[in-house]
């Protein structure tokens, strides 16, 4: 039943994610979500997403920030990256994902989406059929909408859990 917002896989933090072995397993495009993903809500690049990003383009990914946000917060978050970016995403649909890979030039099987939200990031990476890594939010204060959106995550993520046999500090 809820099996369609289920992540391919589920980690504390964007920053946790062995990037190197996806790599070596043929993928070559990351799209990320940016706010409670990479930063908290509306925050600037940060010193470890700075590093993180500019690492994966060394290694030869491409990156893509695909947020439903507005032009200004997505363009001066990729500032420093240059980076390929997609504003007002429409997240969950698909179009979105398969917009950012054909600007990475990458396909479905290359690549990797990495987001906080079970109802936009993970549902739409779903919908385009791409290899969907559920974070963690960052943050712990957030937008009354996102709360509302959480309460119904975290039961999603306890079926999720338990078909998974995956153990949290939550869960204990």
């Amino acid at each position: 039943m809820f099996k369609v917002f289920y992540p391919t896989e589920y980690y504390d933090s964007t920053y946790s994610i062995d990037f190197k072995k996806y790599y070596n397993d043929g993928f070559r495009g990351v799209i990320f979500d940016i706010d409670n993903t990479l930063v908290e809500h509306d925050a600037p690049a940060d010193f470890r997403a700075s590093v993180l990003i500019k690492k994966l383009m060394a290694m030869g990914y491409k990156v893509c920030f695909l947020s439903n946000n507005d032009e200004k917060r997505v363009a001066d978050f990729n500032k420093e990256f240059g980076a390929t970016y997609i504003y007002k995403a429409g997240k969950p649909l698909a179009k979105g994902y398969e917009k950012a890979m054909k600007r990475m030039g990458t396909n479905k099987d290359t690549t990797l989406f990495v987001g906080d939200q079970l109802f936009t990031d993970i549902w739409g990476a779903n919908n385009a059929k791409i290899h969907s890594i559920l974070v963690k939010p960052i943050a712990k204060h957030e937008e009354i909408q996102i709360i509302l959106k959480r309460i119904p995550e975290k039961l999603i993520l306890f079926f999720y859990k338990r078909k998974h046999k995956i153990k949290t500090k939550e869960d204990k």
